[in-house]
């Protein structure tokens, strides 16, 4: 079995010690590291690449929240799926703006603390965030994407691809827009291109792809460049090129 890298940062040693025992009665799990304070969990992180990170808010050097926006603003090779262990209910909020899969409000039980690893081991955070693995395997592997897995209000799930309106990208994000949302999943749209069928989408600029099923009218402008309309009244323009592509292929 292939257990899930885990990685403590907390400063209380009672602490320390009470997750590092729930964690070795896990299978699933493998604890690589203790760390103290929130300087040496950052870098024990960038190092160990766990896959799992509980952590405390509050903790000398920086706070758990400061370790996760550092983590934001300059991502490792595999970002893991953090659970907050923590005293302070009032940042549950901001947590899950970062990305945390869950928020443990000190005292918790072990029968909590064993509910919120399964709900990560279940939902695959960890796998959804190891981002090169999927990135490459997006570029290998030929067949079409049917799901993607996104983030919303602190919760993964699979999105189907045939629901997506547009991809729009977003410097080291790609933007997947359906029914009314945007979910950001930090793969490069060029990695999507290579997997949508090509029947059902279409890249109209460098910064956007278009599902077709959702296309409701194309007009030229004023330079001859055709303008998308989307159901939902969306409209995005198609380069010069596309759009003579297009204006062939429908003579």
């Amino acid at each position: 079995m292939n257990r899930l890298k885990t990685l403590i940062a907390e400063d209380e040693p009672l602490a320390q010690e009470g997750l590092a025992e729930w964690v070795r009665q896990l299978p699933e799990l493998e604890l690589v590291g203790i760390r103290a304070d929130g300087p040496a969990a950052l870098q024990a992180i960038r190092e160990l690449e766990p896959g799992l990170v509980l952590m405390d808010i509050q903790m000398p050097g920086m706070t758990g929240l400061q370790v996760l926006r550092a983590l934001a603003a300059d991502p490792p090779p595999t970002e893991p799926a953090v659970i907050f262990t923590t005293a302070y209910d009032e940042h549950a909020v901001t947590a899950f703006e970062l990305h945390a899969v869950d928020y443990l409000l000190k005292p918790f039980s072990q029968d909590r603390f064993n509910d919120a690893v399964r709900h990560t081991l279940q939902s695959g955070a960890f796998r959804e965030r190891a981002l090169p693995a999927l990135t490459e395997a997006m570029q290998v592997d030929s067949e079409p994407l049917a799901r993607v897995l996104v983030r919303d209000q602190g919760k993964i799930f699979p999105l189907k691809v045939e629901a997506i309106e547009c991809l729009r990208s977003d410097t080291k994000y790609t933007a997947l827009v359906s029914e009314g949302h945007s979910y950001l999943v930090r793969v490069p749209i060029s990695a999507f291109e290579k997997r949508l069928n090509p029947q059902r989408f279409l890249k109209i600029n460098r910064g956007c792809i278009v599902n077709l099923d959702f296309v409701v009218a194309m007009t030229p402008d004023d330079s001859s460049q055709l303008s998308i309309q989307l159901r939902d009244g969306t409209r995005v323009t198609a380069s010069r090129e596309v759009s003579r592509q297009l204006r062939a292929d429908s003579l």
